[in-house]
């Protein structure tokens, strides 16, 4: 049996009480005698012959909490792992290289991975045996961790060739893995719309999303459904978009209350979430139904976005304007406690007035559909709901509102989940798209200013001048920034561009470019470096290739690449995303499932950007009457330009205008290009609206 857990004041910290990182600090009391990730644990490892226990995770993950309780904090298993190992702690948000590398050596050896992430290297750092969560004591037919502890001792201690022999085969598999060897060719036409087609055949056609449980947003695969839906006008396509994005709206995998969604769903309905909310889950989304709102003319989905920028706002927003990272799953003591509703307790915060109403709509009932308690999710509209209980809509909406308020009101009186309060460059970069593109779709001043606010935090404190770090915490900014931080970073500074049009954001923009594209190009065979040349050498460098929950850095780094060729005419740029599409080819086309947000780009590369030029002799209400219907049109692929007397001509143009754009003393003239065509000059902004429905 585990010991009771001592409080902190009455334990010995180990040597990560001096951390910045939530998760480390999390584990800065256990009894295991923990190090971060150093040099100095790694020469203890070899100093003393020992193997590593590494344990990675994050603040939000639920299993590590789980595994903390169970097996760090039992002084029983401290004893085992101090006594035989060197414990290595990590945060796979600080270090995603680290995380990356290892995750695919477990997925290798088991076939699966998740996090906690459990794996034994030798001195020198190369895995030998791993798993994800392990219980402290066996049950569902998983080993013990007291046993694995001591098994892989024994074997380490007493079978060292054979030690060997899975370091020798595993790290093969693991160099063919992370830089495999690509067949290199030429985009198809239209690859990039069999593919969203392919995606759509998977796709649940109750609930939206595709099939299966658990079940995730996967936002990119159905930003491409939309993408090639809107090009191609298949409806085939649309659909699937617009029912996943309703389905989950309705559904418990979004917080009805406070807005923002949870990380996914345990069913295939988006009833039941796991508990935890990832900044980036949110960004993605946000824009998402943003960009659906627009093009399929849906303003519940702009309103599904406004809510969840305006939780954004309210929950994950620092006082100097940057985004926190995660909130978690589990607080005062359960998974979902911050969340979930008995029936008793609804009714007593509503009374029996709104409680009849609100218990039909959020599906409140007295078995509970989670553990005897309530995830609020909707069944019915609110017409739906005024026709069954015989109320007029207007009066019924009213009550809804009342109803939702007082139950925000009353949750926020309850013990909140921690929150993670570290900023990483690569999630602000998703979020400032996002608030970007809120003010852009919504006119919200308010969404600008905190784009604006995030950016320029960006510039001020992840920003040296020289170098991008990955990580603000504790006034500090460290290590340095990788791939995704460049590449998401260089394009949300180009989105704030193109919301304020601030140069200073696109000049921001292009030295971020010319970084990424100096330090993580590989310009022998192309594709993008996870690490620069300035991260720590690790077993393995990988280029990372599949599109996940985020982008992936390649991705990423393409569509930045193609956005900047767009603003500035650099070669550079469209070479190294052109080569990097032509070495991923092969491997999209065998698996479309995981290069989604690359077919986006590979989009971008095929038909080029639409480039709007708009030239106005003064800064006046009419101007702004042009601009709106710029940002209130959909546009994946887009390139802006104003000119004007305050606003000298910009170096590169679309070829066809070079030279010949007139600006009139008063009034805007328009023209809108693709494929070195340009449009007669525009003279409306009506007219220009019209024009841009059809790119």
């Amino acid at each position: 049996m585990s010991e009771e857990p001592k409080t902190d004041a009455a334990r010995r910290p180990n040597r990560l009480v001096g951390e910045r990182s939530p998760y480390l600090l999390q584990h800065a009391y256990n009894p295991v005698d923990w190090y971060p990730w150093c040099e100095e644990a790694l020469a203890h490892a070899r100093a003393e012959k020992r193997p590593i226990l590494l344990s990675i995770g994050y603040s939000a993950c639920h299993w590590c909490h789980v595994m903390e309780r169970e097996s760090f904090e039992d002084e029983t298993l401290a004893r085992l792992i101090n006594d035989n190992f060197v414990a290595i702690k990590v945060d796979r948000e600080e270090r995603p290289d680290l995380d990356h590398v290892y995750l695919e050596a477990v997925q290798l050896m088991t076939g699966r991975g998740g996090w906690p992430l459990t794996v034994f290297l030798t001195p020198e750092g190369a895995p030998f045996f791993g798993g994800t969560y392990f219980p402290r004591h066996a049950r569902y037919g998983m080993p013990g961790f007291d046993e694995v502890l001591t098994g892989v001792a024994r074997f380490y201690r007493e079978q060292s060739e054979e030690v060997r022999s899975n370091v020798e085969k595993l790290g093969a598999a693991l160099e063919r893995v992370v830089a495999p060897p690509f067949r290199p060719g030429e985009p198809a036409p239209e690859l990039a719309w069999q593919a969203a087609r392919a995606l759509a055949a998977q796709c649940d056609r109750a609930y939206g999303g595709l099939k299966g449980a658990p079940k995730f947003p996967q936002p990119f695969v159905f930003s491409l459904m939309l993408r090639a839906g809107m090009a191609t006008g298949d409806e085939a396509l649309k659909a699937p978009v617009a029912l996943t994005l309703r389905r989950m709206a309705e559904g418990g995998i979004a917080d009805q209350l406070g807005g923002g969604f949870h990380r996914y769903s345990v069913d295939e309905q988006w009833l039941v979430p796991h508990f935890e909310k990832m900044i980036y889950d949110n960004a993605l989304l946000a824009q998402l139904y943003l960009d659906a709102g627009r093009a399929l003319e849906k303003t519940a989905f702009l309103e599904t976005a406004r809510s969840t920028l305006d939780y954004v706002r309210r929950e994950m927003t620092s006082p100097e304007g940057a985004f926190y990272s995660s909130q978690d799953a589990d607080s005062a003591g359960g998974e979902g406690t911050f969340y979930v509703w008995r029936a008793a307790e609804a009714r007593q915060v509503l009374g029996e007035e709104l409680f009849p109403l609100a218990a039909r709509y959020y599906d409140i009932t007295e078995e509970g559909n989670f553990e005897g308690a309530n995830v609020l999710h909707r069944t019915l509209t609110s017409r739906e709901a005024a026709a069954l209980l015989g109320i007029r809509e207007e009066d019924c909406v009213q009550a809804l509102d009342e109803a939702r308020r007082r139950l925000f009101e009353a949750r926020q009186r309850r013990v909140k989940p921690e929150r993670d309060d570290k900023v990483l460059a690569a999630w602000n970069g998703l979020m400032i798209s996002a608030f970007a593109q809120g003010y852009c779709a919504l006119g919200a001043a308010d969404y600008l200013e905190a784009a604006c606010r995030a950016a320029d935090f960006a510039a001020a404190k992840l920003w040296d001048g020289n170098r991008l770090a990955r990580c603000f915490k504790g006034g500090a900014a460290s290590p340095a920034g990788f791939l995704e931080d460049y590449a998401l970073m260089a394009s949300a500074m180009l989105d704030v561009y193109e919301a304020s049009l601030s140069r200073r954001y696109l000049e921001l923009a292009e030295v971020l470019g010319r970084a990424l594209l100096e330090r993580f190009f590989d310009a022998e065979q192309g594709g993008f470096f996870f690490t620069s040349e300035q991260h720590e050498r690790l077993i393995a460098r990988p280029k990372p290739l599949f599109d996940g929950s985020t982008p992936s850095g390649n991705s990423a780094a393409v569509m930045a690449m193609l956005r900047l060729h767009a603003y500035t005419g650099e070669r550079a740029y469209l070479e190294a995303a052109e080569g990097t599409l032509k070495l991923f080819i092969g491997a999209m086309a065998e698996q479309p499932f995981g290069f989604a947000h690359m077919f986006e780009a590979l989009d971008f590369y095929q038909r080029g950007p639409v480039e709007i030029v708009i030239a106005a002799g003064s800064e006046t209400a009419e101007t702004g009457a042009w601009l709106n219907a710029i940002r209130g049109a959909y546009l994946p692929n887009r390139a802006l330009f104003v000119v004007g007397p305050s606003r000298p001509v910009p170096a590169h143009l679309p070829e066809a205008l070079a030279g010949q754009i007139p600006v009139r003393a008063e009034g805007v003239t328009g023209f809108v290009c693709r494929a070195r065509t340009c449009s007669a000059p525009i003279r409306s902004s009506e007219e220009l609206a019209g024009l841009l429905r059809t790119q």
